[in-house]
């Protein structure tokens, strides 16, 4: 319901991350230098992550579905359900320009935000522990 509601407040963009990858184009255009540019680099190349992750998740290597639809025209992407290359708001896979927006958003504070901080207190991961030995008697 909320993802309706967004997408009624401020319309819907093509899903799957195709939208990412056609703000890609734009920062790439950008005429920046020095930290400005290498942060410009940086976005650029996380805003590919949603698309990869999805080829990824299909079986498909993602670097190479993210570089086909920086050929395709604006709104074409990959469908990892059925395996096809189509127009993403025809399809119906769509997504509330709210939402990508918002991620955006907060994403870009949270970089700030750690790149502005001195030190950044985690928690250490565990150790992974082995797996227990088998309860069962097949040995016998």
């Amino acid at each position: 319901m909320n993802a309706t509601r967004a997408a009624v407040e401020e319309g819907i963009v093509s899903g799957g991350g195709t939208a990412l990858i056609n703000v890609q184009k734009r920062v790439e255009a950008l005429e920046l230098t020095g930290d400005e540019a290498t942060g410009a680099r940086i976005v650029a190349r996380s805003l590919e992550e949603p698309v990869r992750q999805i080829a990824e998740n299909a079986g498909k290597e993602g670097s190479v579905v993210a570089d086909k639809i920086k050929g395709l025209e604006v709104g074409m992407g990959y469908n990892a359900a059925t395996d096809e290359w189509v127009n993403m708001i025809e399809a119906g896979i769509v997504d509330p320009t709210k939402v990508t927006r918002s991620a955006l958003q907060n994403a870009a504070s949270v970089a700030a935000l750690i790149l502005s901080t001195e030190a950044i207190v985690a928690d250490r991961p565990a150790p992974a522990t082995p797996p227990s030995m088998d309860p069962g008697m097949g040995m016998m």
